[in-house]
This record gives C-alpha cells, sequence and structure tokens, in this order.
C-alpha cells in the first residue's frame, strides 16, 4: 500500500522535467515546498530512519554526477562482465528488516531524480561493449511504477539499445502496470521469492510468496525473461523446512523450463551499514546474528554459509540445470 506523502519537496531544477509533473498529478493534495538541494533535507542530521519510515516525505530532484555505477560486490553479476547498476530512487517504499538502506543513509524519505534523459545519456556513453545493467538496485523500482513509470521506460529505452541488458528486481506483485507493454528480450524482470515465515517477520509491507509468484507467472505467460531469486536467504529457527517449501511452492507454481535462471545468496552487508544499524535499532533478530565481520563485509561464518548456499543449491538443481543456477 502507497503511503500518503505529506509534503514533496522540490530541488530547484526540478520541476521543469516532464516527471515532476506525473508524479504531482498523482499527490495533488499533498504540500509542495521548494528546496535549494535536495540534501539540504535528505542529509540533515539527527534524522531516525525507521522513525521516518512511519511518515516518508518525498523529494523530486536532479542528479548531476555518478548517473552509472560499477557492480557492488554485494550483488551478483550473473556471469556479466561489463555489469553496472544505478539509482533513479533513493530508498524503497518497503521496510525490510535486513535492508542495507537503513545503515547507508541516515533519511528514510523517498528520493526520486526526475533527469531521466540524462540517466539514458550516460547509459549511451559505456555502450561501446554488451552492457547489463540492473536498474532496481537501490529500491524497488516496480513498486513505484504506478506513480511514476521508470521501469517502463528503461524498457522502452533498452529495446532501443541493443548491447543493452537490464534488471528489474523487485518484491512487489506489480506486473499489471507494464503488462500492456510488448516484452523486451533484453529485459529480465526478477522477482525475490522469499518463505512467508521470512516475509511476514523481516519484510514489512511487501506481498506474500503467492501474489509474487502469481505476478511472475503471468509475465511469463506474456512472454518476458523471468527470473527468480532466493536471496538473502536467512538463517533462522526451521530455516531449512522453510526454504525447501518455498522453493517446492515456487517450481509447483512456475515452470523450470520457462524460467531464464535462478540465483540464491546468503544474507550480507556491507560492516559500517550493519553497525550504524544496530546502534538505531534492536528490535529485530536478524540484526544480531553473530556475524562475521570480515574486512569491509558482514555475513555468516564460512562453514555456515556454505552449508547454507549448498543446501539451496541442492533444492534447485532438482528442478534446473546447473547452468541456470547462481549462487
Amino acid at each position: 500500500m502507497w503511503p500518503n506523502f505529506s509534503h514533496i519537496y522540490i530541488e530547484e531544477g526540478a520541476e521543469k522535467y516532464p516527471l515532476t509533473d506525473v508524479i504531482l498529478s498523482k499527490f495533488s493534495n499533498t504540500f509542495c515546498v521548494t528546496v535549494h538541494h535536495y540534501k539540504d533535507i535528505f542529509n540533515r542530521p539527527q534524522q531516525n530512519f525507521q522513525s521516518q519510515k512511519r511518515s516518508m516525505k518525498l523529494i523530486l530532484a536532479v542528479k548531476k554526477d555518478n548517473l552509472v555505477y560499477d557492480g557492488s560486490e554485494f550483488s551478483q553479476s550473473m556471469g556479466h562482465d561489463n555489469f553496472y547498476y544505478n539509482s533513479m530512487i533513493l530508498n524503497c517504499v518497503y521496510n525490510c528488516d535486513y535492508c542495507y538502506l537503513q545503515g547507508m543513509y541516515g533519511s528514510a524519505n523517498i528520493v526520486i531524480f526526475v533527469n531521466i534523459g540524462d540517466f539514458f545519456s550516460a547509459v549511451v556513453e559505456k555502450l561501446q561493449k554488451p552492457m547489463y545493467l540492473a536498474i532496481s538496485y537501490d529500491t524497488d523500482l516496480l513498486a513505484f511504477e504506478n506513480v511514476i513509470p521508470l521501469c517502463a521506460q528503461w524498457i522502452e529505452f533498452t529495446r532501443a539499445q541493443p548491447n543493452l541488458t537490464i534488471e528489474i528486481r523487485t518484491k512487489s506483485a506489480n506486473f499489471k502496470s507494464i503488462k500492456s507493454l510488448e516484452p523486451c528480450d533484453r529485459t529480465i524482470l526478477a522477482w525475490t521469492m522469499s518463505p512467508d515465515e521470512v516475509v511476514e517477520k523481516y519484510e514489512k509491507g511487501t506481498p506474500p510468496l503467492r501474489r509474487r509468484l502469481e505476478a511472475a507467472k503471468e509475465a511469463i505467460d506474456e512472454g518476458w525473461k523471468v527470473r527468480v531469486c532466493f536471496d538473502p536467504v536467512i538463517r533462522i529457527d526451521h530455516w531449512k523446512e522453510y526454504y525447501s517449501q518455498c522453493v517446492q511452492t515456487v517450481f509447483e507454481k512456475l515452470e523450470a523450463v520457462k524460467l531464464y535462471d535462478v540465483s540464491s545468496g546468503v544474507f550480507r552487508m556491507n560492516a559500517d551499514y550493519l553497525r550504524k544499524i544496530r546502534k538505531q535499532r534492536q528490535d529485530s533478530d536478524v540484526l544480531y546474528y553473530p556475524y562475521v565481520f570480515d574486512k569491509n563485509a558482514a555475513s555468516y561464518p564460512e562453514t555456515i554459509k556454505n552449508e547454507m548456499n549448498l543446501f539451496i543449491q541442492n533444492l534447485l538443481l532438482q528442478y534446473l540445470p546447473s547452468t541456470k543456477v547462481f549462487i
């Protein structure tokens, strides 16, 4: 369910972009405030992420640099050498307990960069060779699609760029917002699938597994390439039972042969982000597992990580060849 934003902050210069008009038309009763720079609101000191989650504000801005980033060590390249991501939206409408965004940003307010043409231009500059671009990395872009049709615009842009493949990762059930589009062969719709026990406890505000599966099946039936992601795998009581049932449910609903591929990964996070989150909240056990801090990463000890990865891998190999399983 979408928040009812009480305020929309508009950075000077952002008002002239068409996407700003699109967004404002969806929130006609919201109080709008012009600000000099989006960071005047977003980067204010002494903010509390979880408190702001209860009353998020929307910030519209123009991103002037770093429009494309090299792929993160915490995300999977899915076998692509030329892997990048971008962030047209900062923060997410959902509030998963294990999400690194609460350690990355001091604010839970949502920033939307409205200068999509500049993002397109930055990608074109790097398209001398095939490029794999994750466009829903620091947010859930498809969950926003009814408010701002960024997925649709990226899909149409990708259709015209033979060297570009994009991934749109989501926990939403909002495939209907792009259903009218012709499938694009170089667009991968990637659904994160979690056991309902994990969804209910740790993935606040997200659709249940059943609804994600219905959306993914509809996308497959319409001819889209669909990836299924079991990520992050969380080590909780009875985790083997829960993930076994989850995997079984997924492949009962989705025909394995029709999936583009499947990925899995255990919980991992930038170590500094986790330290920051632990200072702010004590209400979620997933944040207080005795993770190993190795250089700049926090995750399970190596033996436990290997056990978890092998267990999930063996589950997936019952349905798919190894060439379609990424761990």
